[in-house]
């Protein structure tokens, strides 16, 4: 039976992912003999990304068990050299999503965002 540092350490490739994608990690630890990973991400499109991470580590999925559900108002928090069309991408999968964004935040410019700003995810 591998150990809680072993799985963790195989599945950093998805956690890496999920850190990515915007995922809020609720819930990590061992359950029986496998990894419980357990969280919420902003998009289908997230949840499909973090899918296809644990894929590429295990197809089977036989020692983890990853519970994600989508969860739409969640935050993001504006980063040097972030545009809303870059977060649009990476959350959405789609750049064309920046008007979602802006209209979720009241941005009347989708071009002036400020790094700091906490933008909800809708």
């Amino acid at each position: 039976m591998a150990s809680f540092e072993e799985l963790q350490s195989k599945y950093k490739a998805v956690l890496d992912k999920g850190h990515e994608i915007g995922m809020t990690v609720q819930n990590l630890n061992m359950e029986g003999d496998k990894l419980l990973i357990r969280g919420v991400v902003p998009s289908d499109y997230a949840k499909n990304e973090l899918w296809d991470a644990v894929k590429s580590v295990d197809a089977s999925v036989s020692d983890a068990i990853v519970d994600v559900n989508v969860q739409s108002g969640l935050t993001y928090t504006v980063k040097s050299g972030d545009t809303l069309s870059k977060i649009a991408k990476r959350f959405y999968g789609d750049a064309n999503h920046y008007h979602q964004i802006a209209a979720a935040n009241g941005i009347a410019n989708p071009d002036r965002i400020d790094v700091g700003q906490e933008l909800k995810l809708p």
